[in-house]
C-alpha cells in the first residue's frame, strides 16, 4: 500500500507504477447480485448449465462488474490522505480485452499518470489494468479520473 500526504505528494508520483492489489475471485453470487442491480441478466452470466455449451465454457462476469470493482482495486493500492474527500469523476477510455470466467481471480495494477489543478480540486487520471490470473491480456483497461478536494 502506497501512502501520499496530500496532493503535492501524489503529483510527484505522475508516470509511476503504483503497485497491485491482493487477487480477488470473482463468485456466481457476485454475478448474480450485479445482474439483479442492473437487469442484465443474461445467460451467459447467468445461466451455468446454458453457458457450459456457450462461447466461453462457462459463465462469465459482466465486463461493468470487473469496472465497477476497481475503486475496491486500487484502494488495496494506495490512499492519498491530508485530503478532505475524494470523488469519482468518470472514465476517459475503459476497454474489456479478455473474458472473465465466473470463479477467475483478478487483481489491478495502478499507475498515476495526471495529477492537475482545477475549479473543484484536484483532477487525478490512473491507468488502472485489472489483470487475469493465468491470462497474458487484461481483463480490464480503463484510465479512471478522481477529483481530490484537499
Amino acid at each position: 500500500m502506497r501512502t501520499f500526504n496530500g496532493v503535492e505528494d501524489l503529483q510527484s508520483a505522475v508516470g509511476e507504477h503504483l503497485g497491485y492489489s491482493e487477487w480477488h475471485q470473482i463468485t456466481q453470487d457476485q454475478v448474480n447480485t450485479f445482474a439483479d442491480a442492473t437487469g442484465d441478466h443474461q445467460w451467459i452470466h447467468v445461466d451455468p448449465e446454458k453457458a457450459k455449451s456457450g462461447p466461453f465454457g462457462g459463465t462469465i462476469v459482466h465486463g461493468y462488474l470487473t469496472l465497477s470493482m476497481i475503486p475496491m482495486l486500487a484502494w488495496e493500492v494506495y490512499k492519498v490522505e491530508g485530503v478532505s474527500m475524494g470523488i469519482n469523476y468518470g472514465s476517459n477510455k475503459v476497454r474489456f480485452p479478455t473474458p472473465v470466467l465466473v470463479g477467475s481471480r483478478v487483481r489491478a495494477g495502478v499507475e498515476v499518470t495526471e495529477v492537475t489543478p482545477g475549479p473543484k480540486g484536484v483532477q487525478c487520471v490512473f491507468k488502472v489494468t485489472v489483470e487475469l490470473d493465468g491470462s497474458d491480456r487484461p481483463a480490464c483497461v480503463a484510465e479512471t479520473v478522481t477529483v481530490v478536494v484537499p
